[in-house]
């Protein structure tokens, strides 16, 4: 199966070495995402609500571009830095995935390589054939 690599505009892509999104067949892997802009820039310093948004949006785009859109995601990871930021950041989260419903993991790291970043989010999708 082909392999494809999808950029988010990430100044860490190369820094890290990684992709926004790698796409394998039907399979689609969206990696730890930041609340960053397309400069790299932190959005939502302190707002645990805007930086979910902002993962989630950065991860919508991502999905487009390699083919998909949310609709096809089947599993979710949310990693906080303080786990008391959970309900909010699931209530955004259902606003994106109230009817897709697909799995989710919420958990509490230590840290991000970025001190403001209070929360990064992973996805998995599947494009249905």
């Amino acid at each position: 199966m082909k392999r494809e690599l999808i950029s988010g505009e990430s100044p860490y892509e190369d820094i890290v070495g990684f992709s926004r999104a790698v796409r394998v067949g039907p399979y689609i892997t969206i990696g730890g995402t930041a609340p960053t802009d397309t400069n790299g820039n932190t959005v939502g310093i302190g707002d645990i609500s805007l930086q979910t948004k902002q993962c989630l949006e950065t991860i919508k785009i991502a999905l487009e571009k390699a083919g998909s859109s949310l609709k096809d995601v089947v599993r979710t990871r949310i990693l906080l830095t303080n786990i008391e930021d959970w309900k909010v950041a699931a209530e955004v989260r259902a606003s994106y995935f109230r009817t897709i419903k697909p799995v989710d993991t919420i958990m509490q790291v230590s840290r991000f390589i970025n001190p403001d970043w209070l929360i990064e989010i992973e996805v998995d999708a599947i494009v249905a054939t």
